[in-house]
């Protein structure tokens, strides 16, 4: 390939780029990374090719040929880092073109897309089995909260911007707004000069020096506050023009960003997105790679890379040759052993699948993590079959004790295998003891299995085990504990999602649902999935995972109740009525205990015998459990459990 001006990434003496564009053809395949822009570059790629033909005693190509040479371009944009290709959304042959010509010279990890706004270009690699090379990294929940804390600066005057190192620009919140309000004639007007000075520059990098936040709020709320006369304006005039700012500010936000505190969800979330933003960076989030993704997903899942379909043939990425080549450390950390096995295991289950995407949940999405939770326990799956009109997504989670789990543990392998197939069968068995007393669960749960080597403490290591894994249907709706606070200022949604939650909260409790690892509670802590009806109010409550059920099955209601309290207890500061709160939770809570109790009562072969045909042993078997938990709902008032809980609310 001929190219005009430097390589790719050359740099000169000081480390710097000698050009940080370049444009690829293919017609006459080049590569041009001269200084200048795109289309200057483009210039200089038909000037040299005619120059070639006039040395040859050929004419000056025709305006045809010309078209056809830009036609078959691809723009370029370099960083120290990374190579972006600018693609066409109608042109995306070119550009996977371009993509396959680089990886000769660039490992594939440092060739990313720009312009994956666009929903043709998000789709063709998604199609590729790419959604990793579009989506940001992911970010914990708590370094979430850390990174705005840290963010939240002053310059001269008061601590009211939150700060984008990345980018230069600062963030005024309607928050920091008010904060300005509330200073004395001077030292408001001083706040607001800097205010106004800012809005106005832009930095070194080209980027504006601040911004208002949220990145939706209408541009005329900017407009206003560049605007301000600040020298011609008296102190009563401007704080007049800056309260009309203010008002049109506040009117304008969704109603989820109106608490500026990092406890809010959605606010955390969207304060997040605009410190994290990088100027050159297209990455989008998992929303866009998902529609309708629940927001508690936001920055947690790791695409990695996969492979491809074409023509019914399975084409793992590149990458992972590259790896097996390099056995370079940060490969590792994205070629995922597991993803590999989990895409094969699909080709082989499926025969029409156009595409798979495969992501790690980085983090634990729950309020209360286990510290001990494996690496790369969840995934999250995005397929496309194409007897299906929309992709299906899957949430896979591993057994967390397996073969390995039980072989680090200093057992032989046989009965590691053993414990582990018993294992296998609790887990299940638990979801049946859970849906016959009417948990709202996922409707399908499916198992799957595949070898993979064992590299553990063990006598055994480098034996090949099986892996045990259950898949379900991706449950839209938002996770208990992530509802927005705003939402709760609604009364009519408000006790709708009280009833239905002490009726979800009654169904934790009889089935004894603890942490395993420490007793605690885990009743709202993201398990929970709120569903919203048509009118916007909560429909259902569904239960996404069934873990840690029948835990505390040798605990009395007694013992168990208290903690389901703090549903109503966190909640209180956003409650317009915290007492019709509460009883519209406490009451769910008892109809719904009664409920389920009547029914035994009322069905007890039905349930006595579920489990007859399984091993019955007070060392703690699942049928053993399951007839403890029957026991003790039996025997229970639901009246008097009902007012130990609204006694623990009112403690």
């Amino acid at each position: 390939m001929k190219i005009l001006g430097e390589k790719l990434f050359a740099k000169d003496a000081q480390g710097r780029l000698l050009s940080r564009i370049g444009t690829l053809f293919f017609r006459t395949p080049g590569l041009v990374t001269v200084r200048g822009v795109h289309a200057t570059q483009r210039l200089l790629w038909i000037d040299t090719l005619n120059a070639e033909r006039a040395a040859k005693g050929l004419p000056e190509l025709t305006p045809e040929e010309v078209a056809a040479e830009l036609e078959n371009s691809v723009d370029l944009i370099m960083t120290d880092e990374n190579v972006y290709i600018r693609p066409d959304p109608e042109r995306m042959d070119l550009a996977f073109k371009a993509d396959e010509e680089l990886q000769k010279s660039v490992s594939k990890r440092r060739i990313r897309y720009l312009n994956t706004h666009a929903a043709k270009v998000r789709n063709a690699l998604r199609a590729r089995g790419e959604n990793w090379r579009m989506a940001r990294q992911p970010i914990s929940q708590e370094d979430m909260k850390r990174l705005i804390l840290d963010s939240h600066v002053s310059i001269d005057h008061g601590c009211i911007y939150y700060y984008n190192r990345n980018t230069g620009t600062r963030f005024l919140t309607v928050g920091g707004y008010a904060e300005i309000a509330k200073l004395p004639p001077a030292e408001f007007r001083a706040q607001i000069r800097e205010v106004v000075a800012l809005f106005s520059r832009r930095n070194r990098m080209g980027n504006p020096e601040a911004e208002v936040f949220p990145t939706s709020t209408p541009i005329e709320i900017a407009k206003s506050i560049r605007s301000l006369d600040i020298d011609r304006l008296t102190d009563e005039e401007l704080r007049r023009a800056t309260d009309k700012i203010d008002r049109e500010w506040r009117m304008s936000l969704p109603a989820d960003l109106r608490d500026e505190n990092v406890e809010n969800f959605a606010w955390r979330n969207a304060m997040c997105a605009v410190l994290t933003r990088v100027s050159s960076a297209p990455e989008i989030d998992g929303s866009e790679l998902i529609q309708g993704l629940s927001p508690e997903f936001f920055r947690q899942i790791e695409w990695l890379p996969g492979a491809r379909i074409d023509r019914g043939e399975l084409i793992f990425d590149p990458l992972w040759d590259e790896y097996a080549r390099t056995r370079d450390p940060e490969l590792g950390q994205i070629c995922d052993p597991r993803v590999r096995n989990i895409i094969f295991n699909f080709m082989r289950f499926y025969r029409d699948l156009q595409y798979v995407n495969v992501g790690r949940i980085a983090n634990s999405l729950s309020r209360r993590p286990n510290a001990e939770q494996h690496r790369g326990s969840v995934y999250i799956l995005q397929l496309k079959e194409a007897s299906r009109l929309d992709p299906y997504v899957a949430i896979i989670r591993f057994q967390k004790w397996g073969v390995a789990e039980h072989l680090d543990e200093g057992k032989d392998l046989l009965q590691s295998i053993l414990e582990a197939n018993d294992y296998s069968d609790y887990i299940m068995d638990r979801r049946l003891m859970c849906q016959q007393l009417g948990m709202n669960l996922p409707q399908y749960v499916g198992s799957g299995q595949f070898a993979e080597p064992y590299h553990g403490r063990n006598q055994y290591n480098g034996t090949t085990v099986r892996a045990y894994y259950f898949i379900r249907a991706y449950m839209s709706g938002t996770a208990s504990d992530k509802v927005p606070v705003a939402k709760f200022r609604n009364p009519a949604y408000a006790l709708k999602f009280a009833r239905l939650m002490g009726g979800a909260a009654a169904l934790d409790m009889i089935v004894g649902r603890l942490a395993t690892k420490n007793g605690e509670n885990i009743f709202d802590c993201n398990y929970e999935i709120v569903q919203q009806g048509p009118d916007g109010l909560p429909e259902h409550v569904a239960v996404t995972d069934h873990a840690g059920t029948f835990v505390g099955y040798l605990k009395t209601f007694e013992e168990l109740v208290p903690p389901y309290a703090n549903v109503v207890r966190r909640r209180v500061p956003y409650l317009a009525d915290v007492r019709a709160f509460a009883q519209a939770y406490v009451t769910g809570f008892k109809d719904k205990l009664a409920e389920v109790r009547g029914k035994y009562l009322e069905r007890r072969r039905a349930f006595d015998d579920l489990l007859v045909h399984r091993p019955f042993d007070a060392a703690g078997s699942g049928a053993y459990r399951w007839a403890k938990t029957l026991e003790r709902l039996a025997a229970c008032d639901p009246e008097e459990v009902a007012s130990l809980l609204e006694k623990a609310i009112d403690a």
